[in-house]
């Protein structure tokens, strides 16, 4: 009896006995109706996040942190702009590389249009990754005068070609010949085939020697830009500007976040509308609790006049029902944490069993280019479900809590 009574009579009023049972199995479904609303937030909201995590460093290893290019055409003094991005500490690694447009064609098939990007295989693998994403060849294959190529395997399958096939690549620059202008192209060797698993890289992206590349687009010494890998990727836009800035201004710079906004944004915008839309099943999980409660102060109108007869207050009244109410919730939402978070982390065995036991493969790599479904806990994704499922709980007492400490005496033992 050390603490107050209002909390003991509302841990007190949580189950019933003899013919009022009904009230605690009530009470039981509530509880596993604001866990399951919980747990299937968590894992909802892991899953995104862990797609968010694996589609971006997907993006990432094949693309920059950021780049610095020529404003008005080629970078000419890309040299000084190195230099220059090296020694910053913020930057990891720098890259200079040739970047165009072409078609290219395999035999007597139709041509495909792809994204050229001359590279310097030594460097080209600080700055991206491309190495994870090889299925066949490398791109250290790459040398100068070769004329070898690495493709993405979509456009692989497209052409219809694979490793140590050729290709002929045009480029939109024209040659004048004796039967007038035509337009350049090149014979290339098929040296290798990535897939980053997007389809935009895939199906257009191909990698050449930064020479090579020069030499078929006419750059001469001079290249596109210079590819950056900074220490922290979230630091991209003031790091660029700041290396921009001191090189006195008269480039392009982007990052990541500006190239890729869209995408990102739809993602977290599509995280937005899910919390609110799966929100409501807590929210059905609260109107339990408030039938709940109400059907207690119902049952224990007696009780509530006898408690006010001997000199309790109507707030203390209130704080009874509101502690049965917040311990609910309270249980509810802490079974739920420990239940998503649970699934969250064993989400890929559960899957895996899933699997064997239909027999079919949920996430087909050849349609979802992902063989297992990623997910990612994040600390404020927690705090804020199990504060909004509390928050909800906390709120659905006052209305119940309140009729309770309406309650007279008088009228409730008139005819007791």
């Amino acid at each position: 009896m050390h603490r107050p009574y209002e909390l003991f009579l509302g841990m007190r009023y949580l189950h019933a006995r003899h013919r009022r049972g009904f009230i605690s199995f009530i009470s039981l479904i509530s509880m596993l109706g604001i866990a399951l609303g919980v747990a299937v937030l968590i894992v909802v909201l892991s899953v995104m996040n862990g797609f968010e995590k694996e589609l971006r460093e997907r993006i990432l290893s094949m693309a920059s942190h950021a780049a610095i290019t020529g404003f008005e055409g080629p970078l000419a003094e890309w040299r000084l702009v190195l230099d220059v991005a090296r020694a910053d500490t913020q930057v990891q690694a720098a890259a200079p590389f040739v970047e165009g447009q072409g078609l290219m064609l395999a035999g007597d098939g139709l041509p495909h249009g792809v994204l050229i990007r001359g590279v310097l295989p030594d460097q080209e693998s600080q700055v991206a990754d491309v190495g994870r994403f090889m299925q066949r060849g490398s791109l250290d294959d790459l040398e100068a005068g070769d004329y070898r190529i690495v493709i993405g395997s979509v456009l692989s399958r497209a052409l219809d070609v694979d490793v140590g096939g050729d290709v002929l690549l045009f480029v939109p620059q024209a040659n004048v010949t004796p039967a007038g202008l035509m337009p350049r192209r090149r014979h290339f060797k098929v040296a290798g085939i990535f897939s980053a698993g997007m389809y935009e890289y895939d199906s257009a992206l191909v990698f050449m020697h930064m020479n090579d590349a020069q030499t078929l687009m006419r750059f001469g010494d001079t290249v596109t830009g210079v590819r950056l890998r900074l220490v922290d990727l979230f630091q991209a836009p003031e790091v660029v500007r700041a290396i921009a800035v001191e090189l006195g201004g008269g480039f392009y710079i982007e990052d990541w976040t500006r190239s890729h906004a869209n995408f990102f944004r739809s993602i977290q915008l599509t995280k937005t509308v899910m919390f609110v839309i799966l929100s409501l099943v807590v929210a059905v999980a609260i109107f339990n609790v408030v039938s709940t409660l109400v059907m207690v102060v119902k049952d224990k109108e007696g009780a509530i006049a006898i408690l006010r007869t001997i000199g309790a207050t109507p707030r203390s009244i209130m704080c009874v029902f509101i502690v049965q109410g917040s311990v609910i919730g309270m249980l509810g939402t802490l079974g739920g944490l420990a239940l998503g978070v649970g699934i969250a982390l064993n989400l890929q065995s559960i899957l895996e069993a899933l699997e064997a036991l239909v027999h079919t493969h949920f996430l087909d790599p050849s349609v979802y280019y992902l063989s297992e479904l990623p997910a990612q806990l994040q600390a404020f994704d927690l705090t804020r479900i199990c504060g909004t499922a509390l928050f909800l709980s906390l709120v659905s007492t006052l209305y119940p809590a309140w009729r309770a400490a309406r309650t007279q005496p008088a009228e409730v033992l008139r005819y007791e």
